[in-house]
């Protein structure tokens, strides 16, 4: 065996066993969903990012051991980048163009207002700076990808994983909620297929629930839903950007520390997502490429849902049962609370626009 074959299994192996665990929670709960569902008569289901956490915090004490960590590190802080950054692959900058200026700038406001609202609602609400990020940034963009990405550039605190663990948990519910309620006020209020659309992909956190909330009005509906919810998608980088920039100065302005005031964090992987969407972008309008592309596109993307989704168990792993029941009601009206503003925000202009 040679020496650089040495070193590379050298530098894995103290990986492997919390990368196996969290791949086996992952797994688990990628097999449990369609069982959930069914148990329920197929009425509804629970995503398995959730079954993922739910199941790693259940065995949180076995992970805790002292083995697991790194790898278990390397999946939250690495890996889940990577599957990041292939999320670009989802979008496509001509379905973005063809939204108009005025829906783009719509939705462009209610984003950083409900980014802004995070914020706000953590220090009026008594809760970390970094609480208030991850809500109003998974909120704004994409639920629990948002947030994840978001957690990068979050400096560390004491609560950050459960803070994580529970965004991650309550974007889901809220777009659940959203999903059967939203298309039943679009209707309440008169609005057409396009504004339906609209008011449908610039409010609902995740892209599952957008898809089905849109089928269950109109195709029309569901595909003006898609493309405004794959914009936000796309502004995930200058979130995630901004975002982290201001974490960094208001830790240095409180501290005192001009010097780390430049330390602004750009994350690499936040590029490369907008790079993967100028190439998806690029290859998606050539017909003789599309044999060789759609293939490759397709696994890239099963490749990122899976590492999310052991990314995710791995966060779960990490996280305490304790932890999460000690955050309390503040953080539940956090999120609720951002989630009200982007539905008011969008509708309310939707309603004046006519």
């Amino acid at each position: 065996m040679s020496i650089a074959t040495t070193t590379r299994l050298a530098t894995w192996r103290p990986l492997l066993d919390g990368i196996v665990l969290s791949a086996v929670v992952a797994l688990a709960a990628y097999l449990a969903e369609p069982l959930v569902k069914s148990a329920a008569g197929g009425r509804f289901g629970i995503p398995a990012v959730v079954i993922a956490l739910i199941i790693g915090m259940v065995l949180h004490p076995l992970a805790n051991a002292p083995r697991f960590q790194a790898g278990m590190t390397f999946c939250v802080k690495k890996m889940l980048r990577w599957a990041i950054a292939l999320l670009g692959l989802r979008v496509a900058l001509g379905d973005i163009v063809a939204l108009g200026l005025t829906t783009a700038l719509l939705v462009i406001v209610a984003m950083a207002a409900t980014i802004l609202s995070g914020f706000l609602l953590a220090r009026w609400l008594g809760r970390e700076t970094g609480m208030g990020a991850l809500g109003g940034v998974a909120t704004a963009v994409c639920g629990a990808s948002a947030a994840l990405a978001t957690a990068t550039v979050v400096p560390d605190y004491r609560s950050k994983a459960a803070d994580v663990a529970f965004t991650v948990i309550a974007m889901n519910a809220l777009s659940t909620v959203a999903m059967l309620a939203y298309p039943l006020i679009c209707v309440w209020l008169g609005f057409s297929p396009s504004q339906t659309g609209i008011m449908l992909g610039a409010t609902i956190h995740d892209v599952a629930q957008v898809v089905g909330a849109g089928q269950a009005v109109s195709v029309e509906a569901a595909n003006a839903a898609i493309i405004v919810k794959l914009f936000r998608v796309f502004l995930l980088l200058p979130a995630v950007l901004i975002v982290g920039w201001w974490l960094v100065h208001d830790d240095a302005k409180r501290a005192g520390d001009v010097a780390a005031r430049a330390k602004v964090p750009v994350p690499v992987f936040a590029i490369m997502f907008l790079v993967l969407c100028l190439v998806n972008s690029l290859l998606a309008t050539q017909p003789a490429l599309a044999d060789l592309y759609q293939p490759i596109r397709t696994m890239l993307l099963s490749i990122s849902t899976w590492g999310l989704l052991i990314a995710i168990a791995a966060l779960g792993l990490g996280t305490s049962l304790g932890a999460m029941a000690r955050l309390g009601w503040r953080h539940l009206a956090l999120v609720t609370g951002t989630s009200l503003v982007i539905l008011v925000i969008v509708t309310g202009s939707l309603l004046a626009l006519g």
